[in-house]
């Protein structure tokens, strides 16, 4: 269930600090306590922002989501090419990780968080989804033949990414390179 109510100042600092513990820490490794301590709010203030520990996961999320969006849409925008366009969320990736350094969080929860029926558990799946069909949307846009193969293909791909980005690694670059000799063969 997501917000329809915009938050408060606290709620904002509430969501600031749940998002730095959970993420850095993990979901389930955090109680309400500790997010509450680090907000400068009690616990009572939480619960009334939130209702509850997971609906406060969920606004994480989306809090989260909705940066990552933007910035991923504006990272499409700024490109002249479609072709070029369709590899713009692996650029968005590239600075993206440069805070965000224990991998995907959506993906973190979504193993965190298995029960489908967890309010949080619809918003990371959401968030793939999300990506895969801005893939075959911007795909479709360049005129790439067979979109929903090279979109899931590029998911893959960016996820992949994602997933070795807590290790000494480093293969954003070669899954961007990786990427776009994908979409140049496709287009």
């Amino acid at each position: 269930m997501q917000r329809t109510r915009p938050l408060t100042p606290a709620g904002r600092r509430i969501v600031a600090a749940a998002e730095e513990l959970f993420y850095g820490r993990g979901i389930t490794a955090v109680g309400v306590d500790l997010i509450a301590e680090r907000s400068g709010v009690t616990k009572r203030t939480l619960y009334n922002q939130f209702g509850s520990k997971d609906q406060l996961v969920a606004a994480y999320l989306v809090e989260r989501d909705r940066r990552w969006r933007s910035l991923v849409r504006a990272a499409v925008e700024a490109c002249a090419d479609p072709v070029e366009a369709v590899t713009a969320p692996f650029e968005a990736l590239r600075t993206w990780s440069l805070t965000s350094t224990r991998g995907c969080a959506f993906t973190n929860a979504l193993a965190e968080l298995p029960d489908a029926s967890h309010p949080a558990h619809g918003i990371a799946a959401d968030q793939k989804l999300w990506l895969l069909n801005l893939f075959v949307e911007l795909s479709t846009a360049a005129g790439c033949p067979r979109p929903a193969t090279l979109g899931a293909q590029l998911l893959v791909l960016h996820e992949g990414a994602l997933a070795t980005q807590p290790l000494p690694l480093d293969t954003l670059p070669g899954s961007i390179a990786l990427a776009r000799a994908l979409v140049r063969a496709a287009a």
